[in-house]
């Protein structure tokens, strides 16, 4: 169906940030023209009514399998929140659970303007989480996460390392390039506290032999770095991968939370791409990441909200928000301006994916993940600066029309794939249903 999105303010992204008041016509599945009029008949006409008219937002750290957790696992911190709460539920997971997870979080990313992802799900069925994602039309990246070498997680969790390694690689097999692209595969090794050397290492040359991404946690919490450092020989975080030939543009680690300047300039070397998740890091009292001085060192920072059980919310605009005020308090205000923060949200996100030359920005003949949002709430009044206006007053709920690969996901603020009620109060059963047998598991 081709589209033609008319009468919007048109945030194109491109990298002279180029503003167009006017239409964009997408025929199958691209950008085919922006422009002040175009006349040309269309399958679909969306009235942006003057709204924001921008490249889908981008999150490049989601748990898809934890939405179904929220609120379930508060005011702990990161150790004690993984080890009492998150892995339980992980462990307790069924591929009908994980199914209504992956409904309920790809129904708020998409209501809420966020396109694609890059996710980690848990050790178990990921088929399944693969499966909802490609019924939702979300472009995502989606890897099994491994986990071989941390007793202290419920049994169903620990894995045999060859066996990790066998089952990422057949999903590799099964879902990279599909949906015509739209679905791809990464290795997932949870973080080095849960992996032993010989998976980081086996991950780290399959990732350079398959040009594979690896999304990873790294440098979240001082108790984690003080356990690497103590199984490491002395290593930080950052140091530890390098030694394991894992630190590489394929390399993706969220949080970066603790970085001094050495780890930030091997962040450097190695083109790694770190995900900033600034809602997520204040509720587990993590830290605040230095992103000024990543971003000043050439360092690729994208956002994430990461998961439904350690932020509560999934949206990216609360995410621009945060991190832009974070960084006034921890430096100046303007050290990290609106524009920028926006750029981390859709361009530095497709980079981090490997698809800067496919998504992130508006320009003809890229794909058509677009989102429109909505102007006329009082909130975002009188928006002199769709940049300031769009990171700091704006809402995921302002969004009115999402568009992903040219489909239309969200048309005036309701999702067309799915039924919402009836989604949300399969979310709650299921949700009810993994509760009880997470509880079984802890005893």
């Amino acid at each position: 169906m081709s589209l033609l999105i008319q009468s919007g303010l048109v945030l194109t992204m491109n990298d002279t940030f180029d503003v167009i008041s006017g239409d964009v016509s997408i025929k199958d599945g691209r950008i085919a023209a922006i422009g002040p009029r175009i006349d040309e008949p269309h399958d679909r006409v969306v009235d942006a009514g003057g709204g924001y008219v921008l490249p889908g937002l981008v999150q490049t750290h989601v748990h898809l399998c934890q939405t179904l957790f929220r609120g379930f696992a508060d005011d702990r911190p990161l150790m004690d929140w993984l080890r009492t709460r998150v892995w339980p539920m992980e462990a307790a997971h069924t591929p009908a659970t994980l199914r209504a997870a992956t409904r309920l979080a790809t129904t708020e990313l998409l209501s809420s303007g966020t396109t694609a992802v890059l996710t980690m799900e848990t050790v178990h069925d990921t088929d399944v989480v693969f499966e909802a994602v490609a019924e939702s039309g979300l472009r995502a990246t989606i890897g099994k996460c491994m986990m071989d070498f941390d007793a202290q997680v419920p049994k169903r969790l620990q894995e045999e390392t060859r066996a990790s390694i066998d089952e990422s690689l057949a999903i590799r097999a099964r879902w990279d390039g599909a949906e015509h692209g739209r679905l791809r595969a990464a290795f997932a090794p949870r973080f080095a506290v849960s992996c032993s050397r010989e998976l980081l290492e086996a991950v780290a040359d399959l990732s350079q032999q398959q040009r594979a991404l690896v999304h990873t946690h790294a440098s979240e919490s001082r108790d984690e770095i003080a356990i690497v450092k103590k199984m490491s020989g002395g290593m930080t975080n950052l140091e530890y991968l390098v030694s394991l030939h894992l630190a590489s543009p394929h390399l993706c680690a969220a949080h970066c939370v603790w970085v001094d300047d050495g780890d930030q300039q091997r962040l450097a070397e190695h083109d790694v791409k770190v995900m900033h998740c600034p809602g997520s890091n204040l509720k587990l009292g993590s830290g605040i990441a230095p992103v000024a001085e990543m971003l000043e060192r050439g360092i690729t920072v994208s956002l994430g909200a990461d998961g439904a059980a350690c932020n509560n919310r999934l949206d990216m605009f609360e995410e621009m928000r945060l991190a832009a005020i974070l960084q006034a308090m921890r430096k100046q205000p303007g050290v990290l301006p609106a524009r920028a923060v926006l750029w981390m949200a859709t361009r530095a996100g497709a980079r981090t994916l490997g698809l800067e030359d496919a998504i992130g920005s508006l320009e003809v003949g890229k794909r058509a993940d677009v989102i429109v949002v909505d102007r006329d709430r009082p909130h975002l009044a009188p928006g002199p600066d769709p940049y300031s206006t769009l990171v700091y007053a704006a809402r995921g709920s302002d969004v009115r029309t999402t568009i992903v690969d040219g489909a239309l996901l969200v048309d005036e603020f309701a999702p067309t794939r799915v039924d919402r009620d009836e989604m949300v109060n399969e979310a709650r059963a299921a949700a009810t249903h993994l509760v009880r047998r997470a509880e079984l598991l802890i005893g």
